[in-house]
């Protein structure tokens, strides 16, 4: 097994200023990178860990073999409220684990041939196949521009609903055609994979990660302790965004400042930012890990409960 690089683990772990008999959950817990650091802070502390591909956990149960105080669970981490109560810090690391990408028998990668897939949980229903090949041309259009952002997605959807008349569009290296095929020359001369943000798209949509990461971010405090803290990883600009507008709403103030109060009658934010400029990768770690290039921290500490 390659040796596994957490990205940005030293920023996470300072962010989560960990309680030697707190208790964490590890949304995500891919080769337990992190969740390996953060356990080795804990004394008396609890820590949870959720991912949704089984492989994952089968890992990490041999990794933390014999260690009382660790619990794996496959699940979601937006649903991860239904397992823990009250806890001191949760940390997300969003978007696909490096063994999945590195896995070619998964279809998340447009650098392998193998099968569409890209599912992160093997017992889910929908695949990158069922996607690509049943979703109507509007449909795919959506998600295409919505999820990957691409200028050219209504060229990529109507190639895809073409190509597939004669049969269906079953390999990665077949999509990337039809994605190539419908770029014109000056996007296929830059740099950077031109089949990067379509097939991000049908991930996000296969996976439903954006509704799992706003479902999180709407439920997390019913759960955090005071003091506690959450900190998230994201790798684009859509999960980013959705971090940014909900720590931001949770910091600030709602009260009309131009509206004499008491200082008792003064709504107070109930949460504070851990960090106001993005926390990015360092020159040093791009050096040994590049797949922390896109990678951006962001983390918020809980001051007050709803009824404070």
């Amino acid at each position: 097994m390659d040796k596994h690089i957490p990205v940005l683990l030293n920023e996470c772990l300072d962010l989560l200023n960990i309680k030697e008999n707190g208790i964490y959950v590890d949304g995500t817990l891919g080769r337990a990178g992190h969740s390996i650091e953060i356990s080795k802070r804990l004394n008396n502390g609890k820590l949870y860990c959720f991912d949704l591909d089984n492989e994952a956990i089968k890992q990490s149960q041999e990794i933390f073999k014999g260690q009382k105080n660790i619990f794996f669970i496959h699940d979601n981490f937006a649903n991860m409220n239904k397992y823990v109560d009250k806890v001191d810090g949760i940390l997300l690391d969003l978007g696909v684990s490096s063994p999945q990408f590195d896995d070619s028998s998964r279809g998340f990668s447009y650098r392998y041939d193998s099968p569409l897939d890209m599912r992160m949980n093997l017992e889910s229903a929908l695949s990158a196949k069922d996607v690509v090949n049943k979703y109507s041309e509007e449909e795919l259009y959506r998600i295409i521009k919505d999820y990957g952002e691409e200028k050219f997605a209504k060229n990529i959807a109507r190639n895809i609903c073409k190509e597939r008349e004669t049969k269906d569009i079953e390999t990665t290296f077949e999509l990337v055609n039809i994605i190539k095929k419908s770029l014109p020359n000056k996007v296929l001369n830059k740099k950077g994979h031109p089949a990067k943000q379509t097939f991000q798209a049908i991930r996000i949509e296969v996976n439903n990660e954006l509704a799992s990461i706003n479902k999180f971010l709407e439920t997390f405090d019913d759960i955090l302790n005071i003091d506690g803290r959450v900190v998230i990883i994201t790798f684009h600009s859509l999960e980013d965004r959705l971090v940014k507008n909900k720590f931001k709403e949770l910091s600030s103030i709602k009260d009309d400042l131009n509206i004499p109060k008491r200082p008792e009658e003064i709504e107070k934010a109930r949460y504070e930012l851990l960090n106001r400029k993005v926390i990015i990768a360092s020159k040093q770690e791009l050096e040994v890990n590049n797949r922390a290039k896109s990678a951006k921290v962001r983390g918020v500490r809980k001051i007050y409960g709803k009824d404070s």
